[in-house]
């Protein structure tokens, strides 16, 4: 991320709540500037056939098709009388047969004590420009590269679904979502280009809690906070981000399901747009049980939400295995979890590996436990997976474990007490929010740098654009009823 200082008079950025009607924008003008050279990436000539809508008939036209579709996409739900200028270019970015870098996108400048900004404050340049009424990169010497006056820097994975790239599972370059086994270009894009907007920190690092100070030469205890930040509310500390130090900002980054957004169109945007929270309901003769948040599987079949789940079960280490429940069950286990539920605890193998070898040793459901703190959603595909399952808590998986073990006490000596589970809603919450029902930005335990505190968190449903994981269900709206990231770039000042 590049930095740029721009010194006016300033005055404070008046924000004010606006009902949900008024989040639709007159417009805005995208300009996508290709950094490719001949032949490659945007202008790759290797003929192709229309997918989905899109008509190109070359493999270059048909990813500027889709990046002038989405960016069609943001033009009718923004408002600005300055152009947004993106750079936009294919690179091989990091990736392994198993896994890949998808591409990236961000703020290339940022300015802070421009006309109609918050004072002392770093914005991302498109915001930026959009509030001062010009350019404020306009005149700049470039820095060489070509591009050192966007807004916007994008990049993509040019060997996605090459074998040593997430192998098989490249880009879909149709318009109409269905991507299959590929990954959606166009939700992809969608993404990141909102990150570039300003759906991110911007000028915080998180690993420390430092702020890029007022010269954007360095990181430090004592820099200016981003527009970002006064929005940013830890239900722990009960502080925001504007009051906090850097460890308390640090420590915040790394507080899983207590870091909520404030901004008043994200929250009216969170009460119609999120669903109520889904729990697991256990009932045992050992006495009450508390009720369980859970995220959904991606694999398997659709979680009910209502209806029993079944009796919980424990199982065993098994010698040799990479993790619990990685290797075939053995004996033991697989009497423990037959016609049952087994607590599986996350680590040393995919999810869909847990959850068939748990299938074939006759489960009925499984429940995956964090081994961390925090939410997750246990991701992965095999479509011999014919058991729900769901990811829990660390904190709930252990609760859920010891309830299984107190309650055997309560049997009789052929059939020891069981704790039985079902599926269920808490009409009073909403999944991915706090008490409050102010939406939860993606706070993991450990950092995982570049993700967290700038996405939405995983446990919202249904899923939304902003989470750090691209989901196939998701549509290309930006806007209440399906998607909050629209709200929260009108509570930054778009």
């Amino acid at each position: 991320m590049r930095t740029q200082q721009f010194s006016r008079t300033a005055r404070s950025l008046v924000a004010a709540a606006c009902a949900l009607t008024c989040l639709a924008a007159e417009a805005a003008a995208i300009k996508i500037q290709s950094r490719d050279p001949a032949g490659f990436g945007f202008n790759d000539p290797t003929p192709a056939a229309p997918v989905g809508g899109n008509t190109g008939t070359t493999l270059g036209e048909q990813r500027m098709n889709v990046y002038r579709y989405v960016a069609d996409i943001w033009e009718k739900n923004l408002d600005s009388d300055v152009e947004i200028v993106v750079s936009a270019g294919w690179e091989p970015l990091a990736c392994t047969a198993t896994s890949a870098t998808l591409g990236s996108a961000a703020a290339w400048n940022v300015w802070r004590d421009f006309e109609n900004g918050k004072p002392g404050t770093w914005y991302p340049q498109a915001l930026a420009n959009k509030l001062a009424g010009e350019n404020l990169s306009n005149g700049q010497p470039d820095d060489g590269t070509g591009y050192g006056n966007v807004d916007i820097k994008t990049q993509f994975n040019i060997n996605l679904g090459q074998p040593n790239c997430l192998a098989g599972s490249g880009f879909y370059l149709g318009l109409d979502g269905n991507a299959g086994d590929a990954v959606n270009f166009a939700a992809t894009l969608l993404h990141e280009l909102g990150h570039g907007l300003g759906f991110s920190v911007v000028s915080v690092q998180t690993s420390t809690g430092y702020r890029l100070n007022a010269s954007a030469t360095a990181y430090s205890p004592t820099g200016l906070p981003s527009i970002w930040e006064g929005f940013m509310y830890d239900n722990t500390a009960r502080k925001s981000w504007l009051e906090m130090t850097a460890t308390e900002r640090r420590q915040s980054a790394i507080n899983p399901l207590q870091l909520a957004w404030t901004g008043p169109n994200a929250v009216a945007g969170a009460a119609i747009t999120l669903a109520p929270l889904p729990v697991v309901k256990a009932t045992s003769p050992a006495g009450a049980v508390p009720t369980t948040p859970y995220t959904a599987s991606s694999f398997g079949p659709a979680v009910p939400r209502s209806g029993k789940l079944g009796v919980l079960a424990t199982i065993t280490a098994q010698a040799g295995e990479l993790g619990p429940g990685c290797s075939p069950f053995d004996a033991a286990n697989a009497a423990a979890v037959r016609g049952k539920v087994p607590i599986i605890n996350r680590g040393g193998c995919t999810f869909a590996e847990k959850v068939k070898n748990a299938q074939n040793a006759g489960a009925v459901g499984v429940v995956l436990a964090n081994n961390v703190a925090g939410s997750f959603a246990p991701g992965g595909a095999d479509p011999t997976v014919t058991i729900p399952s769901v990811g829990v808590l660390q904190e709930d998986g252990e609760r859920l474990k010891a309830a299984v073990a107190a309650a055997k006490a309560y049997g009789s000596r052929t059939q020891p007490g069981a704790v039985t589970a079902s599926f269920a809603i808490d009409p009073n919450r909403k999944a991915g929010a706090d008490l409050a029902g102010r939406p939860l930005l993606y706070t993991p335990n450990p950092l995982i740098g570049g993700s967290s505190v700038s996405h939405w968190d995983v446990s919202a449903v249904p899923n939304l654009l902003m989470e750090p994981n691209i989901s196939d269900d998701l549509t290309l709206s930006v806007s209440p009823p399906k998607d909050l990231t629209l709200p929260l770039l009108k509570d930054l000042g778009w």
